[in-house]
């Protein structure tokens, strides 16, 4: 049949549009040898480590702000005239400081602790010098009831200074009677003690046994203390009862010597527990918290360098200025004596640590 008549089909014609992606060239088109593999492993623990450094300085710098903050606003200073007894020093970090330790035993005014001391200055139950900065680390104790010249008021205990003068004569006395520059005063203030030990989340206690009867004892709206021989994490209220402990009913025996270890026990425990791993997830409450449990002339960045330098030089062992002799004072009471030559023993040891 013929189509020479027949009308040809018909098409459209179209153009292909511009990808929308554009096409690689062959030049660019490469086989992965595993470099980029091996980059993308690489890179993603990196980036882990940065952000936990940075989380890591992130908690540091808000605990240093806040202990800066905390050292002054909440922080109580020393009273004026303890600042012409001290001698001048150089940093805490990088040269040898002698720092006074002392505990009033000034009671709150509510106290029902038979002959607690309610107004003043109080006695000093805690004396202890800590010698530290330059590479230099040392803790000599002072028992409370060491027989000295006071100056006005003739052989006393040690531990009367600070109730007659407060601070400032406690420093007096001891460079006189001791022969050694005391550069800074730290008195803990026992108010605020227990709120620190809290935010550390207690400390781990080890020692013998010790049941002490504070304020009257818990029968008589005070507080009373049973630790058994062993190790126990206790809170700031047994720690505050445990430095403050005179008689150890556990113990009757126990002379001012055991005290004293037993407060130097304390303190290795608490600086234990500051460098613990779990204290870092505390340190802005630990930060906040430790300025108002201390009264001291030092600003908030000596205090800061103080503790830096005895975190840095480790603990010393424990040692206590041993008496030598008892004698009887006017008032009757028994006091303990120590000879030149053994003070001098120990004052040298001190300065050598």
């Amino acid at each position: 049949m013929s189509t020479e008549h027949e009308p040809k089909p018909q098409y459209t014609r179209y153009r292909a549009g511009r990808p929308v992606l554009p096409r690689r060239k062959e030049k660019d088109v490469q086989v992965d040898n595993g470099a980029g593999t091996r980059w993308r492993r690489w890179a993603r623990p990196k980036r882990i480590v940065l952000t936990l450094l940075s989380l890591v300085a992130f908690w540091l710098v808000l605990s240093l702000v806040l202990f800066l903050l905390s050292s002054h606003f909440e922080r109580t200073s020393l009273p004026a005239n303890v600042a012409g007894e001290l001698n001048p020093s150089g940093n805490l970090l990088t040269s040898a400081n002698n720092i006074l330790v002392l505990g009033s035993d000034r009671r709150q005014k509510d106290s029902k602790e038979p002959g607690a001391e309610t107004t003043g200055p109080g006695r000093s139950d805690t004396i202890m010098l800590i010698r530290t900065g330059g590479g230099h680390a040392a803790r000599l104790s002072i028992p409370r009831d060491t027989v000295v010249e006071i100056p006005g008021h003739g052989l006393e205990k040690i531990n009367a200074a600070h109730e007659y003068g407060g601070p400032a004569e406690s420093v007096s006395v001891l460079e006189n009677w001791l022969h050694v520059p005391i550069n800074h005063v730290v008195e803990v203030n026992f108010e605020n003690f227990p709120q620190l030990i809290d935010a550390m989340g207690g400390i781990d206690y080890t020692g013998g046994c010790i049941v002490s009867k504070l304020d009257g004892g818990a029968a008589d709206g005070g507080f009373t203390l049973r630790l058994s021989s062993g190790t126990h994490h206790i809170d700031g209220e047994q720690a505050l009862a445990l430095a403050r402990t005179r008689e150890n009913l556990c113990a009757p025996n126990e002379s001012d010597i055991q005290r004293e270890e037993h407060q130097q026990a304390l303190f290795n425990d608490m600086k234990s527990q500051l460098l613990s791993p779990s204290s870092f997830f505390r340190l802005p409450l630990i930060a906040w918290n430790a300025p108002p449990a201390i009264i001291s002339d030092m600003s908030g960045p000596q205090l800061l360098a103080m503790f830096a330098s005895l975190a840095i030089t480790g603990t010393p062992p424990t040692h206590v200025l041993k008496p030598t002799g008892q004698t009887t004072l006017p008032s009757g009471e028994e006091g303990l004596t120590i000879s030149e030559e053994a003070r001098r023993a120990d004052v040298a040891q001190f300065m050598a640590g």
